[in-house]
């Protein structure tokens, strides 16, 4: 019956203590049936920490997602510690992105920074990210150094990357657009490079969940 209703949505819970092993093997199964229907991961967890909840739940349904199994998630959890549910929705979008499975906002690349590195790193890469947080899709690297930046930022959108003493070169891909440019006046010419591309657009039009 299910095979024939083309409108089903299934939800795959799991109580087993080895969860993700039992939904991948109910994954192969609906596969050997045939079975296209959408699938829900559900997983649930009750009075844990969040920084174990993002790990376990990174681990539950990010190793199914990123081999192309399940269309979505649904997290049960008892919660103890106080902390928003806003938290675990951002979570969870976090982890359908990470597995691209739903792209909801911008991705960054950035390096550990070295002694190669003759700008603020940590500091320019939060100036680019509140400036460019909205933009859904767009993949942008922040790399201390020309030694090895290009190659560790090879599929980024766009790469601002250090190429001097406050000195910057900014990518589109794998191609300079700008060489050398003050660091002082860099962050903007990064934003007109998008907005020349047609990929900009102003915060309050953003659908960015």
């Amino acid at each position: 019956e299910i095979k024939k209703d083309k409108t089903s949505v299934l939800i795959l819970n799991t109580k087993n203590s080895h969860g993700m092993a039992e939904q991948r093997r109910a994954f192969f199964e609906l596969i050997s049936m045939g079975i296209e229907s959408p699938v829900i991961i559900r997983r649930s967890y009750e009075n844990i920490s969040f920084e174990k909840l993002r790990l376990y739940s990174s681990t539950d349904l990010g190793a199914l997602l990123i081999d192309g199994l399940g269309d979505g998630v649904f997290v049960n959890y008892i919660n103890n510690f106080g902390f928003p549910y806003q938290d675990i929705n951002l979570l969870l979008f976090n982890i359908l992105q990470a597995s691209r499975v739903r792209i909801t906002k911008t991705e960054y690349i950035a390096c550990p920074s070295c002694g190669r590195t003759l700008f603020d790193l940590q500091d320019t890469t939060e100036i680019i990210r509140k400036k460019t947080l909205h933009l859904k899709g767009v993949k942008i690297a922040v790399m201390g150094c020309i030694v090895n930046g290009p190659g560790e930022m090879a599929d980024a959108d766009y790469g601002y990357v250090g190429s001097g003493i406050d000195r910057i070169t900014l990518y589109r891909g794998k191609d300079i657009v700008k060489k050398n440019i003050k660091s002082e006046t860099a962050v903007d010419e990064l934003i007109e490079l998008i907005k020349n591309d047609e990929k900009w657009l102003e915060p309050k039009q953003s659908t960015i969940c």
